[in-house]
């Protein structure tokens, strides 16, 4: 009696997960990281176009979706592509942008190029010369050395695949043009401006044509369930931007984070019709988590005003399972995590406790329960981030979590909702 009684929510939860399509998913993936989108950037007419498509897909599949716009400052944008080249014995080698060079986000507005010699930040006179820093210098340091200086040039490591990453969130311009070079190149040009001779180490010529703009930030709210007074609301949560085109260079954003909306997407997608009565489900997918999780912070703010205080299971970067998915907890989410363990070994997921470095914080951060996976990306802020390195099967997996996870949920919502476990 007790077998049968486990037995047939287990068969009913099985058949759901049978549902999971790994073909929607990818399709998923491969539009966010279309050309129409131009790699989403918060405030870019390519988010714009991902928001609007988005919307319709939601809809679709049953939601009531509405946005939700808040303010961005200080978004970085290099708007033309840096002309760079090192002329040496009398030749000029252009270096690639994206592979040899990239705008450091320190860097000052210079769109036109500024020419002169190497030196090293700290040995000899820095006028009008580009200075090479030097290993273990910080930024601030090399702006002492730096009176009169051309520019910066910082080291900095590329990707497996020979790319810079691009970043959004960091410092504040400051005096001086900046740029990032890849290291070995840093080493060479530091080597030619060390030898004998004012002029040895040749000659740079570069811009660095970054600006800054205040943007509007937007999350779209798709509500599948209404969540009852004190009942378990499920809250499904993504960031759909990603750090946007470069002139003259696609950065798709595929699995970071095509792959998580697509996986938050397909589990609401098959959830909606199928949770218990009283289990509340939404889905957030979230703006501007590429420059400091903005997005959920607003986002969380208006759940603790409303005193709404759902359950958050986050996905992000859902591309290349290794041996296992990465899970971070926080806030009151001990019973959730609770049942993520049954799903992850009822789905023949593995788990482990890492760092989930995204919107999940900032939910936790308000008081609510929120877990975030990640599984994994290739190319990571890169032209490298393509759907075709996206691993469906990785999705597929994890989509399968997540709608083990609710379905566990909502047959257990005391459990969930119970705080045991979490008082500090």
């Amino acid at each position: 009696m007790t077998s049968a009684v486990q037995t047939t929510p287990l068969a009913g939860l099985d058949a759901l997960l049978a549902r999971v399509s790994g073909e929607r998913l990818a399709a998923t993936v491969t539009a966010l990281a279309g050309e129409a989108f131009a790699g989403r950037r918060v405030g870019s007419p390519g988010g714009a176009a991902a928001r609007a498509w988005l919307t319709g897909v939601l809809a679709e599949a049953g939601a009531t979706v509405v946005e939700e716009a808040f303010t961005v400052r200080n978004v970085p944008q290099v708007y033309a592509p840096p002309g760079v080249s090192w002329r040496r014995d009398g030749i000029a080698v252009p270096l690639v942008f994206g592979r040899d060079i990239a705008v450091h986000l320190a860097s000052a507005d210079v769109p036109q190029p500024r020419r002169g010699g190497l030196a090293v930040a700290g040995y000899g006179d820095p006028s009008g010369r580009w200075l090479l820093v030097p290993p273990g210098m910080n930024l601030f340091d090399a702006y002492g050395h730096a009176e009169g200086a051309a520019g910066l040039l910082l080291g900095r490591g590329v990707d497996a695949d020979g790319w810079h990453y691009t970043m959004l969130a960091g410092p504040n311009p400051g005096p001086l043009p900046v740029l990032s070079v890849e290291s070995r190149l840093h080493e060479q040009m530091t080597i030619a401006a060390r030898r004998a001779g004012t002029d040895a180490g040749g000659l740079l010529s570069a811009s660095t044509p970054i600006r800054r703009a205040q943007v509007a930030g937007v999350n779209l709210h798709a509500r599948f369930r209404p969540a009852p007074p004190g009942g378990l609301d499920l809250l499904f949560t993504a960031h759909y931007d990603g750090v946007g085109d470069h002139p003259g260079l696609r950065q798709p954003a595929a699995a970071d984070n095509g792959s998580g909306v697509a996986v938050v997407g397909e589990a609401a997608r098959l959830l909606a019709s199928a949770l218990p009565q009283g289990v509340g489900l939404s889905v957030a997918l979230l703006d501007a988590e590429e420059t400091g999780a903005l997005g959920s912070a607003h986002h969380a703010g208006q759940l603790v005003a409303a005193s709404h205080r759902p359950v958050v299971i986050n996905v992000d970067g859902a591309g290349n399972l290794q041996q296992a998915a990465a899970v971070e907890a926080g806030g009151p989410a001990h019973g959730l995590l609770a049942v993520l363990d049954q799903a992850a070994r009822h789905t023949g997921l593995p788990l482990a406790a890492g760092p989930v470095a995204s919107d999940n914080r900032r939910y936790a951060a308000a008081g609510l329960a929120a877990i975030g996976i990640g599984a994994g990306m290739a190319g990571y802020h890169s032209p490298a981030d393509t759907a075709e390195r996206v691993e469906t099967a990785t999705m597929v997996a994890l989509a399968r979590l997540v709608v083990a996870t609710a379905w566990l949920a909502g047959a257990q919502s005391a459990t969930v909702l119970s705080p045991i476990g979490d008082e500090r």
